[in-house]
């Protein structure tokens, strides 16, 4: 399933969400853009505008932003995927990642299931 990204309710682009930390109520996945222009210097200049931390290094294009609170994502019924925090991470020449840390049970049993039976699995539950 393809989650939608959206800032500053502009559909950036979207995310599988593939990756998880069933336990803490994490999700990340690579990012989809939809346009070329969403990038470190896009993602840079924004966490300036709005007074957003970052930590980053110029010389690789690497960024990684601390909560973005214009950040949303939702599912295919249009529900947001709400945690404490949802920030992204990455280098113009690799990937993008978001990441959606501390959404809560259980909302994230129900909308995450293959995450939460992977884990289970790990551990023989």
């Amino acid at each position: 399933m393809n989650y939608i990204i959206f800032l500053d309710d502009t559909k950036i682009g979207v995310s599988a969400l593939e990756k998880a930390d069933a336990p803490m109520g994490v999700v990340f996945g690579n990012i989809s853009f939809l346009q070329d222009s969403f990038d470190y210097l896009f993602f840079s200049n924004y966490c300036k505008r709005n007074s957003i931390t970052v930590d980053e290094d110029p010389e690789c294009k690497f960024i990684s932003t601390q909560t973005i609170p214009t950040l949303k994502v939702y599912n295919k019924n249009g529900i947001e995927i709400k945690g404490i925090g949802c920030y992204i991470t990455g280098i113009d020449s690799e990937e993008f990642e978001i990441n959606i840390i501390g959404i809560p049970y259980p909302f994230y049993e129900e909308e995450f299931p293959n995450h939460v039976k992977e884990y289970n699995e790990m551990f023989g539950q």
